[in-house]
């Protein structure tokens, strides 16, 4: 071994579940050990949630319960981050197949259970008087307006990551966990980092934030098989403008969610999920059913037909299913976490998604502190990620409602770039495009442009604050979900890395 680190907590993960909890036992005095195999949030899903409501009339307290806290954790989730969780409202088409009493009852409910600061009710939709009924087919003449909130799901992992290290965490990207075992007293866990150097972590207790593997892991750390079904998630991006930038929540026949979503260069981004996966953990491939599947969903729909040729991006994700199959089930509550404390404790987190991170790490770190010896409390609610601070340390609704403020003050004091430009670092880096923008006067200081938009400056901070270390790297932090690419941008990137050694290294500077 090279080195040898002890320390409180060793998550293995980098993902939403892994980063955050890192976070919250390093915020409440923990020493934190993460590793990933790949980079920070690498597999996470960057998309839109929609609304959350229970099944009706299949309805208990606990459903309830969970219901509340999934509700208000939308607005608190916004609160701490405003500029990576975003409100969105969705248009619902009423279909004649569907139960419209049912859905309407059950909306009525999440309504009434549901915070009122920053997300809007749901109402009655008029789609024949509507701008969200323009692209739709005649027959779809009402609906509902819902709301839900568009998440980026690896951006909320750096965030996660970069706090969780200026708290004392120690973050190892692309650093694989070879081996761990339960052993004097603890756990001693082997890790192998880039040009196979070699760790030997000595923990407590140990995280298993590994996702859509967590299975494969835990039988292979503490021989307990747990089966649990895979589901893919799909996202196409289509080169289709529906003629308004409206969203929408469409159900397939089985019921499952899909949203159509406006992103940029008048494309329209696909996100399908709950189909069942059949195969192994891994990167899965988007096959022509797939494709078809949601294309014949879009023209059942939308007057504007859509075909495979159409579709200029496919990518796929994987998750675990802790209610079954995937589909809709009774409790929105899309994670659980296991405790193994036959010796030092193994706290497995199975499923999970991108609005229910923080709860994730709260309720994990809550039953692995008291084992510690920890005694700190929960604190994440009321501290936000980095760059969310727009007005004051602590978050509030203003960050959220005021916005379009901040982003406008911005453009003021930076007036010298190009407000499209800003805009774009305030919805990527929130108050620390001040930390981007250091030292910078004029166009000029922000170095070569080296893709369209992406300028020497901004790499550097990747470089430097946020653990980016490869072209894919960097356009994952750059890049907004739907985001088209220009022709041979990877390429310019890594020409730019390889003629620029010593920015390489993607350790986190902290700060005071």
């Amino acid at each position: 071994m090279n080195s040898t680190i002890d320390c409180d907590l060793l998550v293995v993960g980098g993902g939403l579940n892994g980063t955050a909890i890192a976070r919250d036992a390093a915020g409440r005095g923990m020493s934190v050990v993460l590793c990933e195999r790949d980079d920070l949030g690498a597999h996470a899903a960057a998309s839109a949630c929609g609304p959350l409501h229970p099944a009706v009339p299949s309805l208990k307290r606990q459903a309830l319960s969970t219901l509340r806290k999934a509700l208000a954790e939308r607005e608190n989730l916004m609160r701490i981050a405003p500029h990576a969780v975003t409100p969105l409202r969705l248009a619902v088409p009423r279909d004649d197949g569907q139960q419209p009493w049912r859905e309407r009852a059950s909306r009525m409910l999440a309504d009434r259970l549901a915070p009122r600061q920053l997300l809007p009710a749901s109402r009655h939709l008029d789609l024949l008087h509507h701008v969200a009924g323009l692209p739709l087919k005649p027959q779809f003449s009402q609906g509902e307006l819902v709301s839900g909130c568009r998440v980026d799901g690896p951006r909320l992992a750096v965030l996660n990551a970069m706090d969780a290290a200026e708290a004392g965490a120690t973050i190892l990207t692309r650093t694989v966990c070879d081996a761990a075992q339960r052993g004097g007293g603890g756990w001693q866990a082997t890790l192998r980092g880039p040009g196979g150097a070699g760790t030997l972590v000595r923990a407590r207790a140990m995280v298993n934030a590994t996702g859509q593997w967590a299975t494969r892991f835990l039988r292979s750390a503490s021989n307990i098989d747990l089966p649990l079904p895979l589901v893919k998630c799909i996202r196409l991006v289509v080169r289709k403008k529906l003629g308004h930038p409206c969203s929408y929540l469409l159900r397939d026949a089985e019921g499952r969610s899909v949203l159509v979503l406006p992103c940029e260069n008048d494309a329209t981004l696909v996100i399908g999920d709950g189909l069942p996966h059949g195969g192994e953990p891994g990167a899965p491939q988007v096959s022509d059913a797939d494709i078809d599947r949601l294309c014949s969903l879009l023209n059942r729909h939308f007057t504007a037909r859509t075909s495979a040729a159409d579709v200029v991006k496919a990518s796929a994700g994987l998750r675990l299913a802790v209610h079954g199959d995937g589909a809709a089930h009774e409790l929105p509550h899309p994670y659980a976490l296991r405790l193994d404390r036959d010796g030092p404790p193994l706290l497995s987190v199975l499923g999970g998604d991108a609005e229910s991170f923080r709860r994730v790490a709260e309720e994990a770190v809550d039953q692995l502190a008291p084992l510690l010896g920890q005694s700190g409390g929960a604190w994440t609610a009321q501290a936000c990620l980095p760059g969310g601070d727009l007005f004051g340390m602590a978050p509030t609704a203003q960050g959220v409602l005021g916005f379009g403020d901040y982003l406008r003050m911005k453009k003021q004091a930076f007036a010298w770039a190009p407000p499209e430009l800003i805009e774009r670092y305030v919805h990527g880096y929130g108050s620390r495009v001040d930390r981007l923008l250091a030292g910078c006067a004029g166009m000029h200081d922000l170095g070569h442009e080296v893709l369209p938009g992406l300028f020497e400056a901004e790499l550097h901070y990747l470089i430097r604050h946020e653990w980016a270390q490869t072209a894919e790297d960097i356009l994952r932090r750059r890049s907004r979900p739907g985001h088209l690419l220009p022709p041979g941008a990877a390429a310019a990137l890594e020409s730019w890395l390889a003629a620029t050694p010593a920015v390489r290294g993607g350790h986190v500077v902290k700060h005071a």
